[in-house]
């Protein structure tokens, strides 16, 4: 079943379940929104359910900054109130208020 609602919202800074990055949310899709060669590089065993919402990410790992594509089910919100590194951060949000991003039009 496909929901219109999402967990997170653009600005929260999350990271991943099961692997060691993290990242801010710049833009939701309500289901499943790229290739299907994309999602059958994943493997079997840990292959995200396509009817959920998917995460665009700034996303960091160690001194290594990029985008990521994450489903909904393998994000949990990031607690450390340290900021995203990403250089792409300023060009997308206009700041940062306590633990989110915030762009001008919210």
């Amino acid at each position: 079943m496909i929901s219109d609602k999402a967990k997170f919202s653009i600005g929260e800074i999350v990271k991943h379940k099961h692997f060691d990055f993290r990242g801010v949310i710049y833009d939701v899709d309500f289901e499943f929104n790229n290739s299907e060669e994309w999602y059958q590089s994943i493997p079997k065993d840990v292959r995200p359910r396509k009817d959920q919402p998917f995460y665009h990410l700034l996303a960091e790992s160690n001194e290594v900054t990029y985008e990521a594509y994450v489903s909904e089910q393998n994000l949990i919100i990031d607690r450390s109130g340290k900021p995203i590194k990403h250089p792409l951060v300023d060009e997308i949000f206009s700041g940062k208020r306590g633990s989110n991003y915030f762009k001008i039009s919210n």
